[in-house]
């Protein structure tokens, strides 16, 4: 079993001798070929040009014989067609954060949300092998709304947590703006060649488990739903969130990525049924050989009872030496059950 059978039967629960992987945040930085095309052209004319992003999406498969590509864009990209302005330096700046009620009141759906995704995944399908599989993604209401309040990345997210304990009547009012979006965005990505979705929620660790309880799972729900009845295989990750793997377990999806902070056996007892996506520290890329193959077979052997996708339990740091992403490559790909 290879390539897309590996990767998708893998997210349907089939468990088969070979372990599939990619990486997150494998389209970036670390590569030469995508810092060549940077020296071109931004980061947002890269997302927003078909061509461009289908390209960044596709080097990393090239290169390495990954078992899927994920499309090359931002989570928050479709928030334009909410009329939220964005800037990246490198991370999203908000220049006029959502701090009060008629502010996000205000949010309406204005048109379909970054339909050049679409385009750029229909590009990247067309030239990938049969075999390897194309993933779409979004981020979680939760975690973009801690953006949008803000206004950029934070430490301790202070504005948004205030908004969210002050006023959680509006809280909720942005979240379901917020997943109206979603929703349309994963449909889009499903019917344009996305087989897997998968959904980021990079901050769910800021909260307790009660907090995301209510404010996380009916949305990211809502989001799982969609894809689902879109006819794409679900991944659902949160990261620095063991503490929230029950809740986790409520979001219907068929495969949890978790952080390399989560202990697998855990994951396992608490998300029965569930294929697992990680989960080695992307530190470990910097150590060497030995290390980076007796890591990975820690993860391996700790999920080798239950369907496994390979991947790094967070994304892929700029600096990592190339050599160390090719020998994990094959180191996994020649480990069996």
């Amino acid at each position: 079993m290879a390539g897309t059978m590996s990767f998708l039967q893998t997210l349907q629960g089939r468990r088969g001798d070979r372990v599939p992987i990619w990486l997150m945040r494998q389209a970036g930085r670390y590569l030469p070929e995508y810092r060549e095309l940077r020296t071109r052209h931004s980061f947002l004319e890269m997302v927003r040009t078909p061509e461009l992003a289908a390209e960044a999406t596709l080097q990393p498969t090239r290169r390495f014989g990954f078992d899927a590509a994920i499309i090359f864009s931002d989570i928050m990209t479709p928030l334009e067609a909410l009329g939220i302005e964005i800037e990246f330096a490198p991370g999203p700046i908000i220049r006029r954060p959502l701090r009060v009620r008629p502010d996000i009141e205000r949010l309406e759906l204005r048109d379909d949300p970054a339909p050049y995704v679409g385009e750029a995944l229909r590009l990247a399908r067309a030239q990938l092998p049969e075999e390897i599989g194309l993933i779409g993604f979004c981020g979680a209401p939760l975690t973009l709304a801690a953006y949008l309040v803000e206004g950029g990345g934070s430490k301790d997210f202070e504005h948004f947590r205030r908004l969210l304990r002050a006023d959680p009547d509006a809280m909720h009012v942005l979240l379901n703006r917020l997943t109206e979006l979603s929703v349309a965005y994963v449909r889009m990505q499903a019917g344009s060649g996305a087989q897997a979705i998968m959904l980021f929620d990079s901050w769910a660790g800021l909260h307790d488990a009660a907090t995301y309880a209510e404010f996380g799972v009916p949305y990211n729900r809502r989001i799982m739903e969609a894809a689902g009845d879109a006819g794409a295989a679900r991944i659902a990750f949160a990261l620095g969130a063991s503490h929230v793997l029950d809740a986790l377990a409520e979001i219907p999806c068929d495969a949890v990525g978790v952080d390399w902070r989560t202990d697998l056996a855990q994951a396992r007892r608490i998300l029965p049924g569930r294929a697992l996506q990680g989960n080695l520290d992307p530190a470990v890329l910097f150590a060497d050989r030995a290390t980076i193959e007796r890591e990975a077979r820690r993860v391996l052997d700790a999920a080798s009872e239950v369907p496994h996708v390979f991947n790094l339990g967070h994304g892929i740091w700029p600096q990592t030496p190339i050599e160390a992403v090719s020998g994990l490559v094959r180191f996994v790909h020649s480990y069996t059950r």
